[in-house]
């Protein structure tokens, strides 16, 4: 797979990256497929998409336990990335930035990962109660210390239920040029899709211009870029996607003419790519400092996601890729 250099401190990783939030959080059986999960963390470093992201609030806790299992067996060949900053409470979720917290959870998170070193350590979440710059020169400590190899934050759009638009963006942005004072950003993850390409207009420049990463979450909009999430399925209570806006019958029905789009793309490429396919290469070609993360728990979708670096679209592909519809459904 192509390798792309993220950061000041030349992070190289494969160009597909491994969201591992869906094998532990957020999506319908989540919990009972840790093996099928492992497989496919297996199966990603197998291909060569070596950046597995994790996060302490995963589970929480399991996600970093079902991949240190496999760094266990195979830490030389992963880049290893994941989060501090927010806890989970029985109703809610809540950020804590405090410098102790941090440096407690960075070792905890160290132990369940099965590794002495994490590749790249990322703010969750500000916590309101705290400056970042306090928050942040805890983090900066473990890389002094040797625990961490280099620091990364998390966009403000991101959280669940808000959509990442300029006005979020903003605050990413403010945190950012704080935070650059205190120790270098090497990565910023945000929300970038066909379907959510606000970070188009602010975080990428802002990234391209300073030599930092950038990660895209969600780069397969939750599934639905997939293609084979039919409008008015049910999804199970502790699913995201049973209370996302753009998730509804009707709101599902309204956006296929994305997918339509994709579907047109894949099928000028030949019968065997498919819509994921073009919306991964899509975000490829944004800049060579931008890496797709999709999440996935099945090793027949790592396979299908990998596959994805070595799509080339044309002009011709790009050009409809940007007049696709804009996507119907409030985020907030």
């Amino acid at each position: 797979m192509e390798r792309r250099t993220i950061g000041a401190a030349t992070l190289e990783v494969g160009a597909v990256g491994l969201g591992c939030m869906p094998m532990s959080w957020a999506y319908s059986g989540s919990r009972q497929r840790g093996e099928e999960s492992l497989r496919a963390v297996h199966r990603a470093l197998d291909l060569g998409s070596t950046l597995l992201d994790t996060a302490d609030m995963y589970g929480p806790f399991t996600n970093e336990l079902l991949v240190g299992r496999v760094l266990k067996e195979r830490r030389a060949e992963a880049f290893v990335s994941t989060k501090v900053g927010l806890l989970v409470g029985e109703q809610h979720i809540v950020a804590n930035g405090r410098p102790g917290y941090v440096k407690r959870a960075c070792d905890a998170s160290l132990r369940r990962l099965q590794t002495d070193v994490i590749d790249l350590y990322q703010l969750h979440r500000a916590d309101p109660e705290v400056p970042v710059e306090e928050t942040w020169g805890a983090m900066a400590e473990l890389v002094r210390a040797g625990k961490v190899r280099a620091l990364g934050l998390c966009a403000v759009g991101a959280r669940a239920g808000r959509r990442p638009g300029a006005r979020l963006h903003d605050t990413t942005i403010r945190q950012l040029e704080r935070v650059q004072q205190v120790f270098p950003v090497s990565a910023v993850q945000a929300e970038l899709s066909v379907w959510s390409p606000e970070a188009l207009d602010v975080l990428l420049p802002w990234c391209a211009a300073r030599g930092v990463g950038f990660l895209a979450a969600m780069p397969l909009g939750n599934g639905f870029l997939t293609g084979t999430l039919t409008p008015g399925e049910g999804f199970e209570r502790d699913d995201l996607r049973a209370r996302h806006p753009r998730f509804t019958a009707e709101m599902m029905a309204a956006n296929q003419p994305i997918v339509a789009t994709l579907r047109r793309v894949a099928h000028r490429h030949g019968p065997s790519v498919t819509p994921s396919q073009v919306a991964l290469a899509w975000i490829l070609t944004q800049g060579p400092h931008v890496v797709p993360v999709p999440g996935t728990k099945q090793e027949r979708w790592v396979s299908q996601n990998t596959t994805a670096a070595a799509l080339r679209l044309s002009p011709e592909d790009l050009a409809e890729l940007a007049t696709a519809p804009v996507a119907q459904g409030s985020w907030d």
